[in-house]
């Protein structure tokens, strides 16, 4: 059995890269698509599982190392789980972040059906002989008006259930140490620690 000594984190996101690279044991070398210019697949799945294992193939066949991919986002009760996989796009579309968190607050004003949402990460690692290994994390809560200046993404509306600090206030330790990306990572964690 190979030990992994490399990896390549699969994604152009800088904060999901950071995130991604604190997770992993200190000793394993991190590697960055951008490092090896490597650009972006086309992400077509109907899932965060769909989209992650996309990543993950496309990253460890032009890189040929060991590739731990993640696609996440935010879905909304009020909004039938929107913008869920469409996270990233709808931001994109609305000109940033910002934009988006603000939408998305006004929306669910206007429909008045409370403001319980969900994080999801979907965290694929493969490896260039074709083996792949899948988990999610799940992390449940409510949307607030945006508040913090941590993290990235919609970290400045989202109050993970149990606390009264949206993730963008938290400190970056305290938000790793129970995001849904550590959830997912963890359940991953179990069944690829032998290779570590």
């Amino acid at each position: 059995m190979q030990k992994i000594d490399k990896i390549l984190v699969g994604t152009h996101n800088k904060g999901k890269f950071i995130e991604i690279s604190d997770l992993l044991p200190k000793k394993i070398k991190k590697i960055s698509p951008v490092d090896l210019g490597i650009k972006s697949p086309i992400e077509n799945g109907k899932t965060f599982k769909d989209n992650s294992e996309i990543k993950a193939e496309f990253f460890c066949k032009n890189s040929n190392l060991v590739t731990l991919s993640d696609d996440s986002g935010l879905e909304v009760d009020a909004l039938n789980g929107e913008p869920g996989i469409l996270s990233s796009r709808f931001a994109e579309d609305l000109g940033g972040f910002q934009n988006a968190m603000k939408k998305i607050l006004e929306k669910i004003k206007k429909i008045n059906k409370g403001a319980k949402a969900q994080f999801i990460s979907s965290l694929t690692i493969q490896w260039p002989n074709g083996k792949k290994i899948t988990k999610i994390g799940v992390i449940r809560g409510s949307l607030t008006d945006i508040r913090g200046k941590n993290g990235f993404g919609y970290d400045p509306i989202f109050i993970p259930e149990g606390h009264s600090k949206t993730f963008a206030e938290m400190n970056y330790k305290e938000k790793l140490k129970i995001d849904h990306r550590q959830i997912a990572y963890k359940k991953l964690y179990n069944k690829i620690k032998v290779y570590f």
